[in-house]
């Protein structure tokens, strides 16, 4: 019933810099939070930035003041604009969403996209 359609990605030197998309499609009904995780092989998948239905943005100690996140509300879709990258960016970025459906009234349920890789090497 919801998709999300990742964009962006690739391989870029470091101190480049790379912007990820990602648009949630489907019978929604509000989206409680939408932002990145990203897991690097051999570890962990971790939050790397989120946007909070009040407003709020979150951000990975790692990477503040590299990367913003913003969305557009009307076509529900979020943006990781990712400068400066380093070597440990090296990851696979999954789009995630916690999302209500028209269908099912208040209860939340998290989405995941299929995840783009990013990879920051010279």
């Amino acid at each position: 019933q919801v998709q999300l359609v990742e964009s962006g990605g690739g391989l870029v030197q470091p101190g480049g810099s790379l912007r990820l998309s990602c648009a949630a499609s489907g019978s929604i009904f509000s989206i409680d939070r939408m932002g990145w995780f990203r897991q690097a092989p051999g570890k962990e998948r971790e939050l790397v930035a989120a946007w909070i239905r009040d407003g709020t943005t979150n951000y990975a100690d790692s990477v503040k003041g590299r990367f913003t996140i913003s969305r557009d509300n009307a076509k529900n879709t979020v943006y990781l604009q990712m400068n400066n990258l380093k070597p440990e960016d090296t990851a696979v970025y999954y789009c995630n969403a916690r999302l209500s459906l028209i269908s099912t009234g208040p209860r939340l349920y998290d989405v995941w996209g299929q995840g783009t890789q990013v990879s920051v090497s010279s």
